[in-house]
C-alpha cells in the first residue's frame, strides 16, 4: 500500500472531487437537507437511517412517506401526539420487515427522548464519561428500545445493537450525518467529536477497506468496521470518517472508470 502521506493526498483529491451534494442522490441523507433545526434533523436522520435497508428506491419512498406525514417541523408535530395517534397516522405503512406500529413506536420513543433531554444528542452528554463510544451507542439503542416497550431479545429492524457484533452501518451513518459538518454532512451536534466516529461499513466501504489493506476480514461486522476506522484514523486522526461519502461514490454512483478511484483502488 502507498505511504500514509501519498495515501492522504489521494484521499484528499477524491474528497475534493466527490464530497459534493450533486453526488448525494440516491442517498437517504438527502432528507436531512429539508430541515434547519437540529431537533427536526435528528428525527429525519433516525427515520432515514433506520429505514436504510433494502433497495434504495424503496428506502427513499418509505422515508418520504413517513416524513411527509410529520410535516415541516417533525419534532414539534410529534411532541403533541400520543403513541396511538402516531400509529393511526401510519396504519398502512410497510417497509420490508417494518410495519406502521414499529415505526410509530420508534418515532414516539425519539420524541420522548427529545422531551426529556432537549435533543437526542444531549442524551449522550448525560452518560458517564468513562463509557467508550461504542458503549454509549449501545446505551442509546437500549434507551430507544426501552421507550418502545420492546422486551429483552425482541428484534427492532430500525435500530441495530452494537453489543450484538453488527457493523451497525445505519447507526454509524446517522452519527456521521449529525456530528460532521461539511458540504455533504449537515451536522447539528457538538456533543460528540468527529474523532470518535466509526466508519459505516456497507459492501462498498468493505471493498474499499480491503483494497486499502485496512482489513482482510470477509464479513462486514463490528470488528471489520473498527479495523477500517483505525486504518483511516492513521490518515485523518481528527476525522476518520471524512472520506466515507466520497469513497462510497465509487460503487454507488458507478464511477469505476474514474482515474482517481482506479489509481487508488485497482
Amino acid at each position: 500500500m502507498n505511504g500514509s502521506s501519498e495515501l492522504k493526498n489521494q484521499l484528499e483529491e477524491i474528497y475534493t472531487c466527490y464530497n459534493r451534494r450533486e453526488f448525494v442522490h440516491p442517498d437517504p441523507l438527502e432528507f436531512l437537507y429539508r430541515y434547519h433545526h437540529t431537533a427536526d434533523r435528528e428525527i429525519a436522520g433516525l427515520v432515514a437511517s433506520g429505514l436504510a435497508y433494502g433497495r434504495v428506491n424503496q428506502i427513499l419512498k418509505s422515508t418520504a412517506v413517513v416524513l411527509d406525514e410529520l410535516g415541516s417541523a417533525p419534532s414539534e408535530f410529534l411532541s403533541g401526539m400520543e403513541l396511538h395517534d402516531i400509529s393511526e397516522l401510519l396504519t398502512d405503512f410497510k417497509h420490508r420487515f417494518t410495519a406502521g406500529t414499529e415505526i410509530a413506536a420508534y418515532l414516539h420513543a425519539i420524541s420522548t427522548i427529545q422531551r426529556d433531554y432537549g435533543l437526542v444528542g444531549s442524551f449522550f452528554e448525560s452518560l458517564p464519561g468513562k463509557l467508550s463510544y461504542m458503549e454509549a451507542l449501545d446505551k442509546f439503542t437500549e434507551e430507544v428500545l426501552f421507550r418502545m416497550r420492546y422486551c429483552h431479545g425482541e428484534v427492532c429492524h430500525l435500530l441495530p445493537r452494537p453489543s450484538r457484533g453488527s457493523a451497525c452501518k445505519r447507526l454509524h451513518l446517522f452519527m456521521r450525518w449529525m456530528v460532521r459538518k461539511d458540504t455533504v454532512d449537515p451536522g447539528g451536534w457538538c456533543m460528540v467529536g468527529p474523532s470518535k466516529l466509526i466508519v459505516p461499513v456497507d459492501v462498498h466501504m468493505h471493498r474499499v477497506g480491503i483494497r486499502l489493506g485496512f482489513t482482510a476480514r470477509k464479513s462486514a461486522d463490528s470488528v471489520t468496521a473498527l479495523e477500517i476506522t483505525e486504518g483511516f484514523r492513521k490518515v485523518s486522526p481528527e476525522d476518520p470518517v471524512k472520506y466515507d461519502f466520497a469513497l462510497t461514490r465509487y460503487g454507488i454512483q458507478g464511477l469505476t472508470r474514474c482515474e482517481l478511484f482506479s489509481g487508488l483502488l485497482n
